[in-house]
C-alpha cells in the first residue's frame, strides 16, 4: 500500500491525528456501513481515546477543507467516526480479513513517518531557535557598527559649519 495515500487521510482534529471511517473503509475495500456496524458491535473495544463521532462543526469544517471527499458522503446527515492510531490498530481485531491485517500495517507504518517527521521538525525547530538568537546577536553588533558608519558619514563636518581660516 502506497504510503502517501493513507498520509493524505491522516486528518487533524481535536489535536489529534486521526483517520475517518469512510476513508478506512475504502482503504480495507469494504462499505462504510459494514465497518461501522462491526464497531458497533464491539464498542467496548472503542473507548474515547480510540474513537469518537464527529460533531456537525466538525464535519462541516472537515467537509470545507477536504476536496477530495466523495460527493454522496459530503451531503450525508451521518456523522462519520474518527479513530487514532490505536483505534486503527482495534479494527484489525474486527475486522478479521487478511487485506485488513495487510492495510492495519500500512496505516501504523503512516503514523509512524508521521510521528518521525513532527519529531524531526521540532527538533530542526529547536536548533534554527539557537541558531537565529546565536547569529542574531552578532548580526546586531555588525548593524550597529554599519548604522555608525552611516552616521558618521552624515555627521561629517558642511562647509557652512566649518571654522573659516584666514582673513576676514
Amino acid at each position: 500500500m502506497n504510503l502517501q495515500k493513507i498520509e493524505n487521510k491522516i486528518h487533524k482534529i481535536r489535536d489529534q491525528k486521526v483517520m475517518i471511517d469512510f476513508d478506512l473503509a475504502e482503504l480495507y475495500d469494504i462499505e462504510n456501513r459494514v465497518l461501522k456496524q462491526a464497531v458497533r458491535r464491539n464498542l467496548e473495544r472503542f473507548p474515547d481515546d480510540f474513537m469518537f463521532q464527529l460533531t456537525k462543526e466538525e464535519w462541516s469544517k472537515l467537509i470545507t477543507t477536504c476536496d477530495n471527499l466523495p460527493k454522496n458522503l459530503k451531503f450525508s446527515p451521518a456523522k462519520p467516526f474518527a479513530f487514532t492510531e490505536q483505534g486503527v490498530a482495534m479494527l484489525s481485531s474486527v475486522l478479521r480479513s487478511k487485506k485488513a491485517v495487510a492495510i492495519n500495517i500500512s496505516i501504523m507504518r503512516a503514523f509512524v513517518v508521521i510521528r518521525q517527521f513532527a519529531l524531526t521538525n521540532s527538533e530542526l525547530a529547536k536548533k534554527m531557535a539557537e541558531i537565529e538568537s546565536k547569529y542574531n546577536k552578532q548580526f546586531k553588533d555588525v548593524y550597529d557598527a554599519l548604522n555608525y558608519l552611516l552616521q558618521k558619514d552624515k555627521k561629517e563636518v558642511k562647509p557652512k559649519d566649518r571654522k573659516k581660516i584666514g582673513y576676514k
